[in-house]
This record gives C-alpha cells, sequence and structure tokens, in this order.
C-alpha cells in the first residue's frame, strides 16, 4: 500500500463502492471493480482476481444481511444451494489455475444474449412470485443452479449475480427483488469458496483488498436499500443495463482473443 499512488487508492475506494452498489442490486459489480484492480502498478492476474474476491465478500455480506433483514428470503431454499455453490467454485477456482477461461467466453456472451432478450422480450417476468416447483423438486432445480453458477464463479467470475438473478427468476420463478436477495447469499458463498482455494497460494494482496472491502460494504449496504425501496421493476432494469454491459465486454474479449 505505501508505494501505490493516492489517485490509485482513490480509483481503487471509487470502483469499489460502484461495484458494491451494482453488485447488491443485480450482480456483475466485478464488471467494475476487476479492471480497476488491473490497473494497479504491478499486480499479477491472479493477485487481481484473489484480491477482486476478497473485497467482494465483504460487499455481498453486508447486502445479503441487509436484504435479511429487508426482505426475509427463505432461508431453507439459500442456505443448501449456497453451500452447493461454494463447492463448486472451489472447483471452478482449482480448474481456473489449469484451463484458460478464454474456451468459454463466447458461450458466455451467447447465454449472455438469450438472457437479454428472454427479460427485454417478457416484461411481465420477474414482476412477483409464482414458484414453478415444488417440494423436492425445488431444492434440487435450486441446488443445480447452486452448482453450476458457483462452478464458473470460480472458474471465470463476471456476471456470477446476473446469472444467479435470472435463473431464480426464469428457471424458479422468484420476482426480481427476492432472487436478488437469495442471490446475494449465495453469491457470498461462491465468493467464499474461491477464497478458501485462493488463500494458501498467498495471492491476495492484503491492504488493497481490506480497502476494497470497506468500500464494497458501503456501496453494497447502499444498494441492497435501494433495490428493495425501489422493488422488482427497478432491478430489473439494472439488470438489463448490466447484462449489456457483460455483453460488450466478454464479446469484446471474444474479438480481442480471436483477432490479435
Amino acid at each position: 500500500m505505501e508505494s501505490i499512488h493516492l489517485t490509485t487508492v482513490i480509483m481503487i475506494v471509487v470502483a469499489g463502492f460502484a461495484a458494491g452498489w451494482v453488485d447488491a442490486v443485480v450482480g456483475g459489480g466485478g464488471l467494475i471493480q476487476l479492471p480497476a484492480l488491473l490497473l494497479v502498478p504491478g499486480i499479477a492476474p491472479v493477485q487481481a482476481l484473489a484480491t477482486n474476491k476478497m473485497g467482494s465478500i465483504f460487499g455481498t455480506s453486508t447486502s445479503a444481511a441487509t436484504y435479511y433483514r429487508r426482505v426475509g428470503p427463505d432461508l431453507r431454499t439459500a442456505v443448501p444451494m449456497a453451500l452447493i455453490a461454494l463447492a463448486g467454485s472451489f472447483g471452478g477456482a482449482s480448474l481456473a489455475a489449469t484451463l484458460p477461461a478464454g474456451v468459454f467466453k463466447p458461450i458466455i456472451v451467447v447465454a449472455l444474449v438469450a438472457v437479454a432478450l428472454f427479460t427485454a422480450l417478457r416484461p411481465s417476468v420477474g414482476e412477483l412470485t409464482a414458484l414453478r416447483h415444488e417440494g423436492h423438486r425445488h431444492y434440487v432445480v435450486a441446488c443445480l443452479i447452486g452448482a453450476v453458477i458457483g462452478f464458473y464463479d470460480g472458474l471465470i467470475g463476471p456476471g456470477t449475480g446476473s446469472f444467479l438473478v435470472i435463473a431464480l427468476v426464469s428457471a424458479m420463478g422468484y420476482a426480481f427483488l427476492e432472487a436478488s436477495a437469495k442471490a446475494k447469499i449465495v453469491n457470498m458463498a461462491t465468493n467464499a469458496g474461491a477464497l478458501l482455494f485462493f488463500l494458501p497460494h498467498g495471492s491476495i494482496l492484503w491492504g488493497i483488498g481490506l480497502l476494497l472491502g470497506g468500500a464494497n460494504m458501503a456501496g453494497g449496504y447502499l444498494g441492497a436499500r435501494t433495490a428493495v425501496k425501489q422493488g422488482s421493476k427497478f432491478v430489473r432494469i439494472v439488470f438489463l443495463v448490466v447484462v449489456a454491459a457483460l455483453i460488450v465486454k466478454l464479446g469484446y474479449d471474444v474479438w480481442q482473443e480471436d483477432f490479435s
């Protein structure tokens, strides 16, 4: 921290706050936070990834607690889903060390385009909770979502919260607000799973991570309160904006990798 210029510190704080706010509403804060970390002089990509996860877990924990107090998501669904997602995230992070993320990016871009079209063309989706599954089937679907998206978060990462929200809305029938509340609990677990992998490797920059974490907490608290106050329609609009940004970002990455 002593060697980092003041302007870089300010950039990290602003990026962390903005990322915490976006993550609390719909997920996708990594779009802001990770590129900001990569601008820190001398930082290695694996250090940026690990430090990003450390900062994010502060924000997701804060927003999860805020949502729990104000929305009261059903923990009988959220907790098993989160535990499965934690294991999936650890597995994804382990594989990320040996497999380039670029292999999966074209598939992710196609999936995001489909998600954006589905959400934009069906404005009534996610307005109210109308669960599509009952009994054991409900929990099986929730755990499958947690496993797949948890693995994705450990392996690649960008847009994990957004994928969780749309999966909970489209596959399970939750309203956007309640989906965001559950997504924060699961996202907190996926961050923890990736951190369990990164911690023994000494990749975390603790000074930057704690600074980022404080900014994430402030942004996460404000973002969760804003989402609860504005409701599902507001969350849906922010969701579409974030998904569009993800499509542009990952699409550009694919184009660069194919033509560079």
